[in-house]
């Protein structure tokens, strides 16, 4: 939206300029249009919720399916909601596609590998990933922080989590990659991404049969053994959308995180004073702030309507699709004081960056290590560090669920050869 916009006209949403700033977008929607009905990209015609308390109520709704089985999709539409690829890849019987009972079950089996416990015991090996990409360039003076940092640094840890070998990490980066990179654009190459990595997790199931470890896959077949009747096809749907979900976020959660503190100098030095002084609590609530104020999912993921329902005094009909817009609702006036100021100390922060109800995000724990070893290493070992670019010249992302810089070039004073020590 730019400034000719006529303010008694929506404006125009999911285009490129829409990308790169759509916050003005979501307040005018707030005010005037709250749930709003409109055609996305792909040709879907979905609801979009953009205030806080609609939005927090329609995440809880159990009205609102996950199952895309309730879309009456029309032929246009086609196989255009969720993740591109799962369908054919047969990898729909995941946490973001199912509703109790089933998602109450199999949501069971995994929750135990993301317990405050398990998260703080992997918290070692988050930092010993941190160090060693850091160190891989900066004796250099520049990086571009998505690619060198952010985008690998989730990548190897989810893998370690689930247990995928470390001589076969590198084809899950590089199909991590081609799903981020056609996110926004032709969805073939996340579709064949997507295919190769099903492929690959039921052989890493099958080999894992043979030697369990205590990773979560192995957990997963452990539980599979015991009566949980974990299917095959479940067990590769789970593995895969922990990895989906664990990487891209977090992947957005520190790209997006730095840049907004590179764009606010003084709540960017009151972290680093902060952190200086030996102290969490502001690198703690700073995580959620830079959650709230430019989050790394823009939308919750679909959800459809199993009868009619009110939101926000629209009429919702069976079958509709409904996209909750976290974006928007965490910068609510109604519900944040100041919404559009990044306040690391803010205190009152109840954001919806990982969602709300049994939906909400079982990854939270992890994500919220990884971002603060990130900005919290970044910011100490690189004081300095900078954009080297025009903010103007910045791409971001163009997918429909997450909000993420393509490239984040930053320039900084090189560290010494023999700064830190070999791992």
């Amino acid at each position: 939206m730019n400034a000719a916009h006529d303010p008694a006209a929506p404006p125009e949403l999911f285009t490129w300029e829409f990308a790169t700033d759509p916050y003005p977008a979501y307040a005018w929607l707030r005010e005037h249009a709250p749930v709003h009905r409109t055609r996305l990209p792909s040709g879907v015609e979905a609801w979009l919720v953009t205030r806080y308390a609609d939005a927090r109520q329609a995440l809880a709704d159990q009205r609102l399916s996950k199952n895309p089985a309730h879309h009456d999709e029309p032929a246009h539409a086609k196989g255009k909601t969720g993740i591109p690829g799962e369908r054919k890849a047969e990898l729909m019987t995941h946490l973001l596609n199912i509703d109790p009972p089933d998602h109450t079950r199999l949501r069971r089996l995994v929750s135990k590998a993301f317990t405050p416990r398990r998260v703080a015991e992997f918290a070692p090996r988050v930092q010993e990933l941190t160090d060693r990409l850091i160190d891989g360039f900066a004796t250099k003076g520049e990086a571009d922080l998505i690619h060198e940092f952010a985008f690998p640094l989730p990548i190897y840890a989810i893998c370690d989590m689930l247990g995928v070998p470390a001589e076969d990490q590198d084809d899950f980066r590089d199909w991590a990659g081609q799903m981020i990179r056609h996110g926004g654009g032709p969805r073939g190459g996340v579709a064949r991404a997507v295919k190769r990595m099903r492929a690959y997790l039921v052989d890493l199931i099958h080999r894992k049969r043979e030697d369990l470890g205590d990773d979560l896959i192995s957990g997963l077949i452990r539980a599979s053994d015991h009566g949980e009747h974990l299917t095959e096809n479940e067990a590769a749907a789970m593995a895969f959308i922990l990895l989906f979900a664990g990487f891209e976020t977090t992947v957005n959660l520190i790209g997006n995180g730095v840049y907004a503190l590179l764009g606010n100098p003084g709540e960017r030095a009151r972290l680093q004073a902060s952190l200086a002084a030996g102290e969490t609590g502001l690198l703690a609530t700073g995580v959620e702030e830079l959650l709230r104020y430019d989050g790394p999912v823009e939308l919750a993921t679909w959800r459809f309507a199993t009868e009619p329902l009110t939101v926000g005094g629209q009429r919702i009909e069976p079958g509709d699709p409904v996209l909750v817009v976290l974006a928007a609702a965490d910068r609510d006036p109604e519900r944040f004081d100041d919404p559009d100021t990044l306040d690391l100390g803010r205190s009152d922060n109840q954001h919806l960056g990982y969602g709300h109800g049994i939906h909400y995000c079982l990854g939270a724990p992890l994500a919220r290590l990884e971002g603060q070893t990130a900005l919290a290493t970044l910011l100490t070992r690189l004081p300095d560090l900078r954009l080297a670019a025009d903010p103007d010249e910045l791409r971001w992302r163009g997918g429909l669920i997450m909000r993420g810089l393509r490239t984040l070039p930053v320039e900084f004073t090189p560290e010494k050869a023999d700064a830190t020590s070999p791992l």
